[in-house]
């Protein structure tokens, strides 16, 4: 793992270091999506943002039916729920 001190300048930029770049494969135009994490700033490719979002949906789902059908079902237990006479 490569550490490096990155300083925000008086126009608040922050430069990544040649090592990291290099370390990380980013180029210019390479698109990075930043975010806040537990008070940590995240700067991630956005091509392995999309893959772990959708990894992590496939390993959640809870049934192997379809997520439509699941998402249908939540909203109709939601609605029953909230008013029981909805459902009649």
């Amino acid at each position: 793992m490569t550490h490096a001190t990155i300083t925000v300048n008086e126009q608040g930029r922050v430069l990544i270091p040649a090592q990291l770049r290099q370390e990380l494969e980013f180029r210019p135009g390479t698109p990075l999506v930043a975010y806040v994490e537990d008070g940590r700033l995240i700067l991630e490719e956005r091509a392995h943002l999309a893959a772990r979002l959708q990894r992590e949906a496939l390993e959640s789902r809870t049934t192997s039916g379809s997520v439509v059908d699941e998402l249908i079902a939540d909203r109709r237990a939601q609605t029953a729920a909230d008013d029981p006479e909805a459902g009649r």
